[in-house]
């Protein structure tokens, strides 16, 4: 086996990890707020999964990890079943959006300056979760005003701007601390030898 199909096989087996390591905490680590009219909202940490695989993998292996968890939880779920699309774009986004920051701009899987992978860190995750802060609750709210109506749309879109961005905060916190913390032992094992920046995104 050559050292690209090695490097790609373990991206792939990576992304099933971050899959379900997503799907877990979204589905039983949620806290559910129920909203009238039969629909939910909820604080988890499904969006941290997809922050961490961008910092270690690259925006596409790692948002695809945690957009892929996510929309079987949501697929799973009779509630959500029906934001399953929504759920896999906007959580795909946050990691390329994330990758990007962190990889094509602040460089960190070649730094070895803790500030600056700290900074970027930081970085990449806020650019991630605030693209999602936006465009989850939008995309929420226009299906919900084709569906039932404006006015039940604009009731659960306020909801969703609340626990989006609560979301967003935790996420962040948690994204980054896992990543300083796995950091050095991860590059100690070879571990980002073996996520070749080439795939970066």
């Amino acid at each position: 086996m050559t050292q690209k199909t090695s490097n790609q096989a373990y991206k792939v087996a990576m992304v099933g990890l971050l899959a379900a390591v997503s799907y877990v905490v979204f589905t039983y680590g949620q806290i559910r707020i129920t909203l009238p009219g039969g629909d939910a909202t909820s604080i988890h940490l499904g969006n941290a999964v997809c922050v961490l695989g961008a910092l270690l993998m690259g925006g596409l292996y790692g948002g695809l990890g945690g957009a892929i968890g996510m929309t079987i939880g949501d697929l799973m779920d009779p509630v959500y079943i029906v934001y399953a699309p929504k759920t896999f774009v906007c959580k795909l986004c946050i990691g390329l959006i994330a990758g990007f920051v962190a990889h094509r701009i602040g460089k960190i899987d070649s730094v070895r300056d803790r500030k600056h992978v700290f900074y970027f860190a930081v970085l990449a995750s806020a650019a991630g979760l605030i693209f999602n802060v936006v465009a989850d609750p939008l995309l929420g709210y226009y299906y919900k005003l084709w569906i039932v109506g404006k006015p039940a749309a604009e009731l659960t879109l306020a909801w969703n701007i609340a626990s989006t961005s609560v979301n967003a905060v935790i996420s962040a916190i948690v994204s980054v601390a896992v990543y300083m913390a796995l950091r050095p032992a991860l590059c100690r094992a070879g571990i980002f030898t073996e996520l070749s920046a080439e795939s970066r995104s």
